[in-house]
């Protein structure tokens, strides 16, 4: 019987913004159907490796691999689904629900490809399974922080994706509603076998929902199991000071 394969490398990864290093030297593999969190202080990184690991950035040194291939020729992208930052001017574009879910198709259809019955299925199943099918005629701007990130990982889901990544999701969504939210997430990951990769800044979801942790500030300072890594020493590498973590009991 064998073992979960490896959809993620990254091998001795640095990155530079005009001499100025954002990534030193990272290096490390997500397995399929992982659920890795990602934490670590503003400006240590963190979106800085999504997007070398999605290709929007290229690294001055090391590499990417995708499902074993090196990511410069890895051309099924619609196998990787992402959930950028957003901003509050995002929400307010005239479309509905449906319609922003159907775009994610595009990934996988390609632009001038008509929607078969097979996508329309396939739409229609990522709608339910996110629980949005009910908001499917509302305005993406009259929705709650919850309810649009849930819109937005549909949209993302749409393509089929067998990765998908999200950074900062918590951002926007109500306090009320982040318990609930990351709930999903973790049932999606559970039920669908679906890797996902998260940047979150509360460390305390990361460390009860997320199956491996990874902390970041330029370099990575640690990769394993939340209950080995998250120690106060880890915490002062990552943000300069002593810092006191304590695992509540969920």
């Amino acid at each position: 019987m064998t073992g979960p394969k490896t959809c993620i490398e990254v091998k001795e990864v640095s990155f530079s913004y005009n001499g100025n290093p954002i990534l030193q030297d990272i290096s490390f593999v997500v397995q399929e159907g992982e659920y890795l969190g990602i934490i670590g202080p503003n400006g240590g990184g963190k979106t800085t490796l999504f997007k070398v690991i999605l290709g929007l950035l290229k690294p001055q040194t090391g590499e990417v691999r995708i499902f074993g291939e090196p990511l410069e020729s890895f051309k099924r992208r619609h196998l990787i689904g992402y959930v950028p930052q957003r901003s509050l001017s995002d929400y307010y574009f005239p479309a509905t629900v449906e319609e922003v879910v159907r775009s994610g198709r595009t990934a996988r259809l390609g632009l001038f490809k008509r929607v078969s019955k097979e996508d329309a299925k396939a739409i229609e199943r990522v709608m339910e399974v996110t629980d949005v099918g009910r908001l499917r005629d509302r305005l993406i701007g009259q929705l709650s922080g919850g309810e649009r990130q849930r819109v937005f990982i549909a949209r993302a889901l749409a393509s089929e994706p067998k990765i998908l990544i999200l950074d900062e999701p918590d951002v926007g969504v109500d306090i009320n509603a982040q318990e609930k939210f990351y709930s999903f997430l973790e049932d999606l990951n559970s039920n669908t076998g679906i890797t996902i990769l998260l940047i979150s800044h509360d460390i305390d979801v990361v460390a009860h929902q997320a199956k491996t942790i990874l902390c970041l500030n330029r370099r990575l300072v640690c990769h394993g199991s939340p209950r080995d890594f998250i120690t106060e020493d880890y915490m002062q590498k990552l943000y300069g000071k002593k810092v006191r973590f304590i695992l509540h009991g969920h």
